[in-house]
């Protein structure tokens, strides 16, 4: 975890020392970079199995998971929005406004942690959250399970799920199924994906020349891996702080969760994938333009006042990372029965 901005300045001049000494740009891309793989990593813990991620599909859309039967994982991660919804913040129970942006789910199995603090380790525990918060869906694990319960065709799929369980129909099984049907929403095949894979082709010269710049002036300091982005907590603002409705005071991002004062202001860094369909930006959802990202992440981060054409040479790169969008079914959901618990629309779900 990066501790504080003088760590963070110093990677960033030392992926910069890196990016000039080194190769030409194919290979020096691939020193910072891997492409999106077309099929799900194994989740530690949990192995995919055709009835679990069946079982994972119908629960992302059920919105029987949400006290009001409204919301679902869908409604603030819509794939066909690119996992996204498009929102400021996210609206939640009762119109209430979620505190920061909705991240995307697509690639999210590549992150390091879930959620803007990292809070969540993983996907199944990040699925946990959303249904018990109260500007959220705004539920309790044991509503949850008693709406669960009272459809048999869910009975039946948490049993083929979950076959070595004695009680297979759990809160966890509920996550964990989730989890395995998230880590299926990959984006392969972005053009940036087919230049790493040696397809020099696959760029414009003016998407290569932005590419030369994201490296060259240090942005894969917080941005590279697979996910370009999305493994390491950096502070937003590192050199200069952006103004207060982008950055706002009262969230102090992951010293929420450390209580440690070098994380004041701290987040982790988001996947660039699919960055130029997932507006708004940052984690307060107050910049609408990609553009305009660019330009300020050069200030804030590293210090320095892109020109006009370098900022539009890394815009016209980071469009180059919209992979292939999931393609998915919006399945058929069990019946209501006469014992399933009714809509509540203001409260909570208890």
């Amino acid at each position: 975890m990066i501790r504080n901005a003088a760590y963070c300045l110093t990677l960033m001049t030392l992926t910069v020392n890196l990016a000039w000494a080194g190769p030409g740009l194919p290979e020096q891309s691939k020193a910072f970079f891997q492409p999106v793989p077309s099929a799900p990593p194994q989740l530690a813990g949990n192995p995919s199995s055709p009835e679990k991620l069946l079982l994972g599909r119908m629960l992302y859309f059920e919105p029987r998971l949400s006290a009001s039967s409204l919301i679902s994982c869908q409604t603030c991660h819509n794939v066909g929005l690119a996992g996204a919804d498009m929102q400021e913040t996210s609206v939640g129970h009762g119109w209430q406004k979620g505190p920061r942006n909705a991240p995307t789910t697509l690639n999210a199995v590549f992150n390091q942690a879930q959620f803007w603090d990292g809070r969540a380790k993983d996907l199944a525990e990040q699925a946990k959250g959303p249904v018990q918060a109260s500007v959220e869906m705004n539920n309790t694990p044991e509503q949850v399970l008693a709406t669960l319960r009272s459809l048999p065709e869910y009975v039946e799929l948490f049993k083929k799920a979950f076959p070595q369980d004695q009680q297979p129909l759990t809160f966890d099984n509920m996550a964990r199924a989730i989890e395995v049907f998230e880590a299926t929403l990959l984006t392969p095949d972005a053009p940036f994906d087919r230049f790493l894979n040696g397809d020099v082709a696959a760029l414009t010269d003016t998407e290569k020349t932005g590419l030369s710049l994201f490296i060259d002036k240090g942005c894969v300091g917080c941005h590279s891996g697979t996910n370009i982005g999305g493994s390491g907590y950096f502070p937003f603002g590192v050199v200069e702080k952006p103004s207060s409705d982008i950055l706002p005071l009262d969230d102090t991002g992951r010293f929420k969760v450390t209580n440690v004062a070098a994380d004041e202001y701290a987040f982790r860094s988001p996947s660039l994938r699919n960055v130029a369909l997932t507006p708004p930006y940052f984690h307060s959802g107050k910049v609408w333009k990609l553009l305009d990202s660019v330009r300020i992440m050069g200030a804030a981060q590293l210090g320095i006042t892109l020109t006009g054409g370098e900022a539009e040479q890394i815009t016209a790169f980071l469009k180059t990372l919209t992979g292939e969008q999931p393609r998915v079914e919006h399945p058929i959901l069990p019946p209501q029965q006469d014992d399933t618990p009714r809509p509540v629309l203001t409260g909570t779900g208890s």
